[in-house]
Formats: C-alpha cells, structure tokens, sequence
C-alpha cells in the first residue's frame, strides 16, 4: 500500500524547507511551485499544497484550517530507536517546529511536534523487550 496524507499549506516552499529539514526527501516527479511531493518512508508520501489547489481537489474548500485551528488528526509512526524520535524532534525545532510532549510509558517512548501549519506529529519508539500496554 502506498501512503498518501495530503496538507494544505500557507507557504509550499516554507512547508518544503521544514520537512526536508528533517531529513525527508523532495520528490520531484510529483512536485511543482505549489505543491511539494515529500517522501518520508517508504512508499508513504506528504503532499504540501497551496491552499487554492487543496480546495481545487474533490470539493474540500470547507476542511481547509490554519496553524491556530487544532489538528484532527495527529500522523504518528515508529522509528528505529529512541535516538531517532530525539534527533527527528530537534530538528523539527531546528527548522521552527514547536515541540510539544514528551511521553514516556512501560512499552514506548513517544515525542510531539507541530509544523508551522499546525499538523501534528507523533514520532514514537517501541521498546523491544516490551510486551505491550
């Protein structure tokens, strides 16, 4: 299955040096001065588009919120080590990412951060000698 989580952005260029700022990658094949095809895994794609073009596809003008209006979703995804979640969240704070919780639990080790359009992330590490909660 490939992913797709498309966002509508106030800037795609902003949007584009933050997310490539933490280590993702620019996929120009699908990507032009208003919109910006990010891979962050495999086959698992972030789609940053203007606002105009997020309202322009299938209708979904009314959906379009802004960095004050909560997320109503939070994009979460493991990573390899705690290591990992702590280096991904300091470089998000390095490109302008505001840093949010830091969670630590019996099974896993879990950290926050919001872009600068206010999507959420959850970067998390599962403990391997865990059994789960």
């Amino acid at each position: 299955m490939t992913l797709f989580v498309s966002c509508p952005v106030a800037s795609v260029e902003r949007a584009t040096a933050f997310y490539t700022a933490l280590g993702w990658t620019l996929d120009p094949r699908m990507s032009r001065d208003d919109v910006s095809c990010i891979a962050f895994g495999p086959d698992q794609y972030l789609m940053l588009s203007s606002r105009e073009v997020y309202a322009s596809v299938g209708g979904t003008e009314d959906l379009i919120g802004g960095p004050d209006t909560p997320s109503k979703v939070t994009l979460s995804f493991d990573l390899d080590s705690r290591e990992a979640v702590d280096e991904l969240v300091e470089r998000a704070r390095a490109a302008g990412g505001r840093i949010g919780d830091t969670d630590e639990y019996p099974f896993m080790y879990q950290r926050q951060f919001d872009d600068p359009d206010g999507y959420h992330w959850s970067p998390f590490w599962m403990r391997p000698d865990s059994t789960g909660a």
